[in-house]
């Protein structure tokens, strides 16, 4: 699917992450900074204006249209073919939760979402059981050149307009791994 089309799609929530810490800051060949304690999660509290309760983006105003990414995990399923049709296959199956995004769907084409100037990005709704959580989609999460170190040779490029959407949440609530549903007002 491709473009913002208004509608009620069913996706699977398969990653969760927050991290009270940046772990890919510095120099990429010096590796990845460890969190301290698991940033995966099986659920996430959302806070309207705010991000993800205990998120390093948290309540920080600077990130205020940028404290929540969204990532398409087809992403990577299509980065692994492309990289195996060049010649140089990922040497592991490609791990979304190492793309840092917070909330990782599989079933929309999350990068549509995001702003395209002049237009503002749209508005949309995560529902995970717990209750719709809307979102205002932002500008694009693009990738950094630690996706060639965490993912595979080639992931930067291959990523280029498929990192993801950097969102602002509009509600509070609760988001779970599991089966959900996408609304786009």
């Amino acid at each position: 699917m491709r473009g913002r089309v208004a509608g009620v799609y069913p996706v699977e929530v398969v990653g969760l992450l927050v991290s009270p810490v940046h772990a890919y800051e510095g120099r990429p060949q010096d590796g990845p900074r460890p969190d301290p304690e698991p940033a995966a999660r099986t659920e996430v509290t959302v806070r309207a204006g705010l991000g993800l309760v205990g998120d390093r983006y948290f309540g920080r105003q600077a990130h205020r249209n940028a404290a929540v990414t969204v990532f398409d995990a087809a992403a990577l399923d299509e980065l692994a073919a492309a990289l195996t049709h060049a010649g140089t296959p990922p040497e592991r199956p490609l791990d979304p939760l190492l793309t840092r995004r917070n909330i990782i769907l599989r079933g929309f084409a999350v990068d549509d979402l995001a702003a395209r100037r002049p237009d503002p990005g749209a508005v949309f709704a995560l529902d995970s059981g717990a209750g719709p959580v809307r979102f205002q989609a932002h500008r694009p999460a693009n990738p950094c050149a630690w996706m060639d170190v965490v993912l595979a040779p080639g992931a930067f490029r291959g990523l280029r307009g498929r990192g993801g959407v950097r969102c602002t949440p509009l509600d509070d609530g609760v988001l779970r791994l599991g089966p959900a549903t996408l609304t786009v007002e």
